[in-house]
């Protein structure tokens, strides 16, 4: 068994870039900084901050293009990916991304706030869980993810 699970709390470096696929997906992009404070070998307190690429998929890239804005404190669900593409100049790059599953807006008292998810939300009543309707993240990729069960010949 295998866990891929990421979970960061950190503030927008920049607004959401919004884009659609050929087929008409929604895919919003955006960096996220966390930060860490600790003291330093000479006792002076210092601070490091790590930045995230984001990427979000459908519904859920449709909310973050609307409603987050650079600097605003978001949480970030979702799982670590590491993809390859070749550049203008045909040398490889790798780049690490965090593939969100699902977004709270954070902030102090009177700011926005909610939670949204890749999960479809269905009229329900009070109390009652959703079902579980989640799509593949890559549905819309001519190349989907390497599954290791596909070569299991039974």
């Amino acid at each position: 068994m295998s866990v891929n699970k990421v979970i960061l709390v950190g503030n927008l470096g920049k607004d959401p870039e919004l884009r659609y696929t050929p087929s008409g997906a929604a895919v919003a992009t955006f960096s996220l900084a966390t930060s860490e404070r600790f003291k330093g070998r000479d006792g002076q307190m210092q601070e490091k901050t790590e930045w995230h690429n984001i990427v979000a998929w459908r519904q859920l890239a449709e909310i973050c293009g609307k409603y987050l804005h650079k600097g605003k404190q978001v949480y970030i669900e979702g799982r670590i990916q590491t993809r390859s593409y070749d550049d203008r100049d045909g040398n490889k790059r790798y780049i690490t991304e965090i593939v969100a599953d699902q977004m709270q807006m954070l902030g102090r008292a009177g700011e926005e706030g909610g939670g949204y998810s890749r999960e479809p939300r269905e009229s329900r009543p009070s109390g009652s869980r959703p079902e579980s309707q989640r799509t593949p993240a890559y549905e819309d990729f001519a190349d989907p993810p390497f599954n290791p069960d596909d070569d299991i010949p039974f």
